[in-house]
């Protein structure tokens, strides 16, 4: 297991991320994701930790909460020493309470959500401490005091995002360094081989400003983990026959699934291992989020830490993924052509 620097901080996180979506199982959403209930997830924790894994992501929303409390006791009974390991959680949605003021970025949501999450997780401190979606009521400012509020309170280490633009991430960090505030030093976001919409905008913007990418659904909820292809339905109450998210372009989907099939079959590992080893590869990736609902899935994420792609297998998976072009990357290329290779014959020299 290799460690990465986490975006502009001096923190150090596992290049996989145990993600507990699959905890709890509470709730009609949830419980087509996973249902493991405490000694199930113990045992994931367990062998995660063992492999190096020191990173692991929650959510407030993620089965109503009881995927926290069931991360928190785990991590207790367990005794895992807290200087050993990263929790990071995330704030936006309901949890429990149907009240109007119950979701959201809003200060009162926010202080109210961190207090649930400390007492669900049973720690002192979030290490961090991430917004989960976007919210067009609430002023951007408001959600960045009240994040640095709970930094300088010691409630949270540092604060990150989840699902949002390129434009409102610069707009957040130009607030918090405007005013001095602790800013936004991650982006949770979803990022595979079938879905690179994150390279027009949002991964030059983080390699900009030098925030960690932690990449969600690496696998397409699913659909890259090998199950799935032309000719081949996945078994019964596999993922994307329960719960068919994210949305992905079949057709491009299929075509990288073919060019991963061939090469895992060369390389004797699974399709997933080459979907994950792919992200890994990918400079702007601070970590990779995993989940599972059985210890030999997990097994077979983490063995994706030993695939080593070659340029020419990095070439092939860069082809049939791309990207079609789009305004106003196009002109981009087309205008900046001769700036380039000025640039590139300057650092020759």
């Amino acid at each position: 297991m290799r460690y990465r620097k986490f975006g502009n901080t001096g923190l150090f996180v596992s290049e996989l991320c145990l993600g507990t979506m699959t905890f709890g199982g509470e709730g009609e959403l949830w419980s087509q994701i996973g249902d493991l209930q405490q000694s199930d997830a113990e045992k994931l924790i367990s062998r995660a930790l063992d492999a190096g894994i020191n990173f692991i992501d929650t959510a407030d929303v993620y089965s109503e909460g009881l995927s926290e409390s069931i991360t928190g006791q785990a991590l207790k009974n367990l005794k895992v020493p807290r200087d050993d390991i990263v929790v990071a959680t995330k704030v936006f949605g309901e949890t429990g309470s149907r009240g109007v003021n119950t979701r959201g970025n809003s200060r009162y949501h926010i202080m109210n959500g961190v207090k649930a999450s400390l007492q669900r997780l049973q720690l002192d401190h979030i290490d961090l401490y991430q917004i989960h979606g976007f919210d067009p009521a609430t002023p951007i400012e408001e959600t960045v005091r009240a994040l640095d509020n709970l930094v300088q309170q010691g409630h949270v280490r540092y604060v990150g995002v989840s699902n949002w633009a390129a434009w409102q991430i610069m707009k957040a960090l130009g607030i918090a360094e405007r005013h001095g505030l602790a800013r936004f030093e991650s982006l949770q976001a979803y990022y595979t081989l079938a879905g690179r919409d994150l390279e027009r905008e949002i991964i030059p913007m983080l390699q900009s400003e030098n925030l960690g990418l932690m990449v969600w659904s690496p696998l397409a909820g699913g659909l890259l983990s090998g199950k799935y292809g032309r000719e081949t339905q996945a078994e019964e109450g596999s993922r994307r026959t329960t719960f068919d998210f994210p949305p992905v372009e079949l057709g491009r989907a299929y075509d990288c699934i073919d060019v991963m099939r061939r090469i895992a079959e060369v390389k004797g590992v699974s399709v997933a291992q080459i979907a994950l080893a792919w992200l890994l590869h990918q400079p702007a990736v601070a970590s990779v989020i995993v989940g599972a609902k059985r210890v030999d899935q997990l097994d077979d994420n983490i063995a994706a830490t030993q695939v080593e792609l070659s340029d020419a297998e990095l070439a092939e998976l860069e082809a049939v993924s791309a990207l079609p072009p789009e305004y106003p990357g196009w002109m981009f290329e087309r205008q900046g052509e001769y700036r380039r290779e000025q640039l590139a014959q300057s650092r020759k020299h």
